[in-house]
């Protein structure tokens, strides 16, 4: 089978600095802070563990780049609290059962602490794996990793920073909608 396979990607600046969208055929394989360019070595590494094969092509048309930078952007102008770019996850099933917990228990605006975490995935003695798995997820922002808090409510680690994960909850609690009630 001569199969060649794609890794689409651009870079885009935000009010956090650049980041950058890798996506293949599926949906979106990555979203990362910083360049294209000064995390080409990660890339390299990440692409032969999980895929063996395939060519980094620069194409910011590309459907799935394309609709995740439209997506960040939205997000950044305070129009968006949820996103619907099709991830594409390789990690253990494990991995994936935490990323998806982020997603799927951590509403906008909102934090929860690792023990959270691992109590809501019945699994309440996995702080740590849970912590791995945080800090091994894939997705910048879409995965809302930044919302993760430590057991007493202070920051901890975040792959973009410390300063960059207090500027999303900041804005995240500024542009949070309240419903109205009397």
């Amino acid at each position: 089978m001569n199969h060649r396979s794609f890794l689409y990607y651009d870079s885009f600046i935000t009010p956090l600095g650049p980041i950058t969208v890798l996506a293949n055929d599926e949906g979106v394989c990555r979203i990362d802070f910083g360049e294209f360019e000064e995390r080409h070595s990660a890339y390299q590494s990440w692409k032969k563990k999980h895929l063996l094969r395939g060519e980094f092509v620069y194409d910011p048309e590309q459907k799935y780049v394309s609709q995740a930078k439209e997506e960040l952007n939205e997000y950044f102008d305070g129009k968006r609290t949820q996103f619907s770019i099709p991830l594409i996850c390789y990690g253990t099933d494990f991995q994936r059962g935490v990323w998806r917990t982020l997603v799927n228990q951590i509403p906008y605006g909102e934090t929860r602490s690792y023990k959270e975490i691992a109590s809501t995935m019945l699994s309440p003695k996995a702080i740590r794996a849970v912590g791995g798995a945080v800090n091994q997820n894939p997705f910048a922002i879409v995965v809302p990793c930044h919302r993760v808090i430590g057991s007493n409510g202070k920051l901890v680690g975040y792959a973009g920073g410390l300063e960059k994960k207090r500027h999303l909850l900041d804005f995240e609690k500024q542009h949070t909608v309240v419903p109205f009630t009397n």
